[in-house]
């Protein structure tokens, strides 16, 4: 099998593919002793990524056959798409025990994108307990703390000692959640006084007040706090975990680290799929069919404004009949001003996405992009210019160019830092409409300014 040290990428253990051979090989041959082997011999993530790489046949073997070998942790690393399909292929009796046996928090998001009636299904299996704190949990906004934090966390009144403290974790072990790193201190009505470090904990003697060695609480973060937030608020602080509170302040949660790495992840893999039109979970394994109607919207507003950047075209018909050589230059200026503009707005989204840029520092940047659009829109005036003049032997289709250059690829470092952060300051997703716009724009620029001085140099 596969060495869990074997990584190709970011994502964990990733099976060879003599691996994924042996699994398909007995499944064809309906060998059910070296499939059972090979399953058994696997880790969770080796399982969650041979289950994405098998086909629809052989993966929907291994769901009915073999159910009892997918350990319930190998769904929570699937694709989003992938995991909803395996779960509705193995039923409410079988997800009802996958989320049994998870965190909460794994487990609410395992319900979460399921189809209503399995969701409703599965949740009726449930202990009273688990299906309250999942229901609980889907009652908060989509993508906030709520739905991030862990139901299960260590929580001590103020006035315990460090032996009183000690003495409970050990008797209660088979409640607390597996691994955890502070000790929250709290008031009789559940409001978070501060935070203990359990090495702190360990260190301290046993008549000590838990209260006396807690750390104040680091900024309690409210259930409806956006994600993302969240994520910053963890960055800034350097922090291994936090506490969630309700709207009446008092402890309902806990979100830790590895949550956190997890939103981090997602929310930049969203912005660079969104980036290209893309919807973020699950296109790889959705059905060409759905993956086709998500992307025509998007196809279908590019196709809109590549008419408007043609209407502009349009306006000069005279001067390309007139001149062939402007329609062969042409596209090089707008290629230039797109993948100019698309430099910058990498940039600019980025900046945002990290919170990098705020109402302080936003039309410096702007400018230091115009500026480096300016630099680059010079050097390339001359490159391009000598090459237009030697190629069709008229100095004045240089200078046309090169002048157009200068134009476009000043407006790209204005278009590419200026629409993501006017987009964000009207509420809008820069990820999701920055690219259609700041295209259009340099091909209207860069069309209008290269044809406008053809017909005003050249008549």
């Amino acid at each position: 099998m596969g060495d869990a040290t074997d990584d190709i990428g970011d994502e964990g253990p990733h099976l060879p593919d003599a691996d994924i051979r042996l699994v398909e090989g007995a499944l064809d041959a309906q060998d059910c002793d070296t499939a059972r082997a090979a399953l058994a011999d696997m880790s969770a993530l080796e399982i969650a990524d041979l289950l994405g790489k098998l086909s629809a046949q052989d993966r929907g073997d291994i769901l009915a056959d073999y159910p009892d070998l997918l350990p319930p942790e190998a769904f929570t690393e699937m694709d989003p798409e992938l995991r909803r399909a395996a779960l509705t292929a193995l039923g409410p009796e079988r997800v009802a025990a996958i989320v049994a046996a998870l965190e909460s928090d794994d487990a609410l998001d395992m319900l979460r994108n399921l189809e209503t009636d399995l969701q409703d299904e599965a949740l009726k299996r449930l202990s009273a307990t688990l299906r309250a704190q999942i229901e609980t949990g889907l009652a908060f906004p989509e993508d906030s703390a709520g739905r991030l934090m862990q139901r299960d966390f260590v929580a001590v009144p103020q006035f315990w000692t460090v032996g009183k403290t000690i003495d409970y974790l050990r008797a209660a072990a088979d409640t607390l959640p597996q691994d955890f790193s502070d000790v929250f201190v709290i008031t009789p009505t559940y409001r978070v006084v501060g935070e203990v470090p359990a090495g702190r904990l360990l260190r301290a003697r046993r008549t000590e007040k838990v209260e006396a060695l807690a750390r104040p609480a680091p900024h309690p973060i409210p259930a409806t706090m956006d994600q993302e937030e969240v994520a910053h608020l963890f960055r800034r602080k350097d922090l291994l975990s936090a506490p969630v509170v309700d709207e009446d302040e008092r402890l309902i949660g806990v979100i830790t680290i590895d949550d956190v790495v997890d939103v981090i992840h997602e929310e930049a893999a969203e912005d660079i799929l969104r980036l290209a039109g893309v919807e973020a979970e699950g296109d790889l394994y959705r059905a060409a069919l759905g993956t086709s109607a998500v992307r025509f919207r998007w196809l279908f507003v590019n196709l809109l404004t590549a008419i408007a950047a043609s209407a502009v075209i349009g306006v000069f018909e005279d001067a390309l009949q007139k001149v062939v050589a402007l329609a062969i230059l042409m596209p090089i200026v707008a290629s230039m001003g797109g993948n100019a503009g698309g430099q910058a707005l990498a940039v600019a989204v980025q900046a945002l996405a990290t919170k990098q840029i705020s109402a302080a520092n936003r039309w410096r940047i702007i400018g230091k992009e115009a500026l480096v659009g300016l630099v680059n829109g010079v050097a390339f005036a001359v490159i391009m210019g000598a090459v237009a003049a030697w190629w069709f032997a008229d100095p004045r289709l240089g200078a046309i160019i090169a002048a157009a250059m200068v134009a476009n690829l000043v407006a790209a470092g204005l278009a590419g830092a200026g629409v993501p952060i006017l987009l964000a300051r009207l509420g809008a997703d820069p990820a999701v409409a920055s690219t259609v716009v700041m295209t259009t724009v340099t091909d209207i620029v860069g069309f209008a300014a290269f044809l406008g001085l053809a017909v005003l140099v050249m008549g």
